[in-house]
């Protein structure tokens, strides 16, 4: 494999920090994308950041909705062949307080990020994170990529959805090769403080009350950070073809978890149990995610190689020492 340049954004971000690692690691040269903002802990981004200390990685402080901003990078770095754009403003119950930010970032910084793209005479694939939600209220599981897609739970959903149409159009008007991802609930060392492993081992540590919705029938997909890096890796490997060259895969663990299971293991990872508070469904949420990775299997070789009863133990580990607890 040629070495390659490739664009991260959301470089100071979960799954962006460690996509560029890996990438940095087998000897491609990567330029990182974050405005930092403060939707969490800024302290843990730039703890990521820290992370590199590799000449062939160059971070830029930019909002992907900063048209002037972003596009001067096709100036500044016209040798990129590849971009990984994983910065959105992320969450489900977030986007029923802000919906601006989500449109803002996830829709216009799309649009944005594939106007980059046109002007980058070597891109060779542009790869985009969307996301599990865009299933919403589907009954048939496993959800697969062949699914329809059209009714959305949440704001959040919906800009993901939007993402993606809006990476068919590009590569129908443009010819430029796109591939969407739809994740599922990764998790992992360096995650991020609103998900649920951060959430339920911060609240089981200090013995406060865990809410778990839906009366605790609540079931999840939930991937860990190798699996998916591993997976987008993948897919930037192997750019879309086809009339468009556009394509969208589902990155799970395809198994579906019971999320007092989940907590279990922390329980187990903690030697401290948690005080349960069972409460309904919250606007947005689903009681099920569960991916059909026959398509990421078949096109990629992708096959997720660890559960949660090695996941979890591995972000306990990475918390108890991220935080000197």
């Amino acid at each position: 494999m040629t070495r390659q340049v490739v664009l991260v954004t959301g470089a100071a971000g979960f799954i962006g920090s460690n996509v560029a690692q890996a990438l940095l690691a087998r000897g491609d040269i990567v330029i990182g994308v974050d405005n930092l903002n403060n939707y969490y802990d800024v302290n843990l981004k730039r703890a990521r950041l820290a992370r590199f200390t590799q000449n062939s990685f160059t971070f830029r402080k930019a909002d992907i909705s900063d048209r002037e901003t972003i596009l001067k990078l096709a100036e500044e770095f016209p040798e990129i062949t590849g971009i990984v754009h994983l910065a959105a403003q992320a969450g489900v119950r977030y986007s029923l307080i802000d919906p601006y930010a989500y449109v803002q970032s996830n829709v216009m910084g799309q649009v944005v990020m594939l106007e980059l793209g046109r002007k980058l005479p070597q891109l060779r694939h542009f790869v985009y994170a969307s996301s599990s939600s865009v299933y919403g209220g589907n009954d048939k599981l496993p959800f697969s990529v062949d699914d329809p897609v059209e009714k959305p739970n949440s704001l959040y959903a919906a800009t993901k959805r939007t993402d993606e149409l809006i990476g068919y159009t590009y590569a129908h008007l443009f010819n430029i090769p796109s591939t969407g991802l739809r994740f599922f609930t990764v998790y992992g060392p360096w995650g991020r403080p609103d998900m649920a492993a951060f959430i339920f081992t911060r609240a089981i540590l200090a013995g406060e009350p865990i809410r778990v919705f839906n009366y605790g029938e609540m079931w999840r997909d939930f991937t860990y950070i190798d699996d998916i890096v591993n997976g987008v890796v993948r897919v930037l490997d192997r750019p879309a073809d086809g009339t468009p060259p556009n394509r969208v895969y589902n990155l799970g663990n395809h198994k579906s978890e019971k999320l007092t299971d989940f907590i279990g293991l922390i329980e187990t990872s903690l030697g401290k149990k948690a005080q349960i508070q069972l409460e309904p469904l919250q606007p947005g949420d689903v009681p099920s995610t569960y991916a059909d990775i026959e398509a990421s299997r078949r096109d990629l070789g992708f096959e997720p190689m660890t559960p949660i009863s090695v996941g979890i133990p591995r972000f306990v580990s990475w918390y108890r020492n991220y935080y000197a607890v």
